[in-house]
């Protein structure tokens, strides 16, 4: 231990160096404790960073569990899809229905440019099959309308040629055998016989009846051919599975004419909705052994449009030019979600985006059931109270667009401002990267489109009306699985437009077909819009 000198018997020199001594020691302590307060500083720097980094890393922690959450909720399977057998036969299904559209598309071609009568059948077409005896028979007498020759003798019957098609009532097969009697005049030896009705698929043996019903099986009922034909082998009709793609190539065609017709409807309304949904094409080459990802498009009318329609565009991807291409000079309102697709069709100005509060509503709706999130709930109670108006004024008003103007304007305005408070309060509140953040930025970036609706009354809250036309679609990839090529992807968007827009109109899909293809033969074309399912009447019996 330093114990200090008695400083009275020092000299004057060692009282010098003593003085020295002291100070260069004060000296050295001081940087000690400059040295020990930089290093405390730094300790506190390294506190400061490693508690934000803790903090990120809580944010990052929660967001992946509520990432994980919902893809537990939506149990998400294998993203590789392997072809079994049973694919396999739904993908040749598809190819020889593309076969029989070309196939009648090139004889539309051919029948411009030659008069022959007949034409000799390719040697490989199979010989078609005699209709079962065990059949119950409908005769349909097609006679002349008057026995009187137009030289005044009477016609006298020498024979008769009969035809055979094969329809469908549900769960009965039976024949219907046409009959055409031959009169013939002894006087000026002139033949007279009643023609054969217009068929879509002349000279073969499905009525219009059993078309429609193959047609509804198949993209209503989403039933795959091969399915069909063990139903109806159980019936003791043997319908091959090459017969039936036949037949719904051939119709898809035919049909065609009217979903162009539809189309035009829908791009006369003032407002549209649009949707759009993924549905695997086995589209394969040497280079590609995987499937492709082809997309179906949705435009439908509003639910408030007396015009209740839906169409279907097929397309090979998500890419906005095939929304562009479709609304191409269209101008009105467009009812979607936040999807980059839509946005050239905005910048034109020509489109109004008209915003999707049910999206709004499902960023909260997923931090709600995965629990990341308590505040969510109070944007969620705000929401429903909104539906709740929309649910009243189609319960209290006449349902007009004046009437759903008032009406929002008198109560929704107030519960859209709450709203519009309560995001905008709890944005500066919550970490600008949490998922609650994003929720409420997805509203807020969006609330001009959101809040359109209020101050049109022909405009929907959300875009759940056209969601629900994509239901089929989404039981569809469950059944028949996928497309076999971009053109059967777009016949059964054809063939399910007139489906599922019979059902808008509460018609029954399999009664509609089968009179449309009834009529479709004779029907002239600048009357086609007639037979739409929205302008549709069955014919008088």
């Amino acid at each position: 231990m330093n114990t200090l000198p008695d400083l009275s018997q020092l000299t004057h020199t060692q009282l010098l160096e003593f003085t020295r001594q002291l100070a260069i020691q004060h000296q050295s302590l001081a940087q000690s404790n400059q040295q020990l307060d930089t290093k405390v500083q730094h300790l506190e720097v390294s506190n400061q960073q490693l508690d934000s980094k803790v903090k990120s890393l809580s944010i990052l922690n929660q967001k992946y569990e509520h990432e994980l959450a919902l893809f537990k909720q939506h149990k998400f399977g294998s993203k590789n899809e392997h072809l079994t057998a049973k694919q396999i036969h739904l993908w040749d299904e598809a190819v020889e229905e593309d076969i029989a559209a070309v196939d009648l598309e090139l004889e539309r071609l051919n029948a411009d440019k030659t008069n022959a009568a007949a034409q000799k059948a390719p040697a490989n077409k199979p010989k078609r099959r005699l209709l079962p005896d065990h059949l119950p028979t409908l005769r349909i007498e097609h006679e002349p309308a008057s026995t009187q020759c137009a030289c005044g003798c009477t016609l006298r019957r020498i024979g008769e040629d009969i035809s055979e098609k094969l329809n469908f009532r549900p769960a009965q097969f039976y024949k219907e055998q046409h009959i055409r009697g031959k009169w013939v005049c002894d006087q000026c030896d002139t033949l007279t016989q009643q023609a054969m009705p217009a068929y879509v698929i002349e000279k073969g043996i499905a009525s219009p009846e059993l078309l429609s019903h193959v047609l509804v099986s198949k993209y209503a009922d989403h039933l795959p051919l091969y399915r069909q034909r063990q139903i109806f082998l159980r019936a003791g009709v043997d319908l091959s599975r090459s017969t039936l793609s036949d037949w719904i190539g051939r119709c898809g065609v035919e049909l065609e004419r009217l979903t162009d017709a539809l189309r035009k409807v829908i791009l006369q309304q003032a407002v549209i909705h649009a949707d759009e949904t993924p549905v695997t094409i086995m589209r394969m080459d040497d280079k590609d052994k995987k499937p492709k990802k082809g997309y179906v498009w949705a435009y439908a009318t509003t639910q408030y449009n007396p015009i209740q329609a839906v169409i279907y565009d097929f397309q090979d991807s998500r890419s906005g030019e095939h929304a562009e291409a479709f609304l191409k000079d269209w101008q009105g309102h467009l009812v979607c979600d936040d999807y980059s697709g839509y946005k050239a069709r905005f910048k034109s100005g020509q489109v109004i985006e008209v915003g999707c509060m049910a999206h709004a509503r499902r960023k909260f709706h997923e931090l709600h059931v995965t629990g990341k999130s308590q505040i969510a709930e109070q944007a969620l109670f705000l929401i429903q109270k909104l539906y709740a108006i929309e649910a009243e004024i189609r319960k209290n008003t006449d349902g007009t667009a004046e009437q759903r103007y008032k009406y929002r304007q008198q109560y929704s305005q107030a519960v859209m401002q709450q709203l519009y408070e309560w995001l905008t309060q709890h944005q500066l509140a919550v970490p600008s990267s949490s998922a609650t953040a994003k929720a409420i930025n997805y509203s807020l970036k969006r609330w001009e489109a959101l809040s359109r609706y209020l101050d049109d009354g022909n405009l929907p809250i959300c875009n759940n009306w056209v969601e629900n036309q994509m239901r089929p679609w989404a039981l569809g990839r469950k059944n028949w699985l996928f497309a076999g090529s971009l053109r059967s992807g777009q016949r059964a968007a054809n063939i399910m437009t007139l489906i599922q827009s019979a059902k808008l109109n509460g018609l029954d899909p399999y009664a509609y077909l089968s009179d449309v293809l009834k009529r479709l033969p004779t029907h002239k074309v600048t009357q086609i819009e007639e037979l739409l399912p929205h302008r549709w009447k069955p014919e008088p019996r």
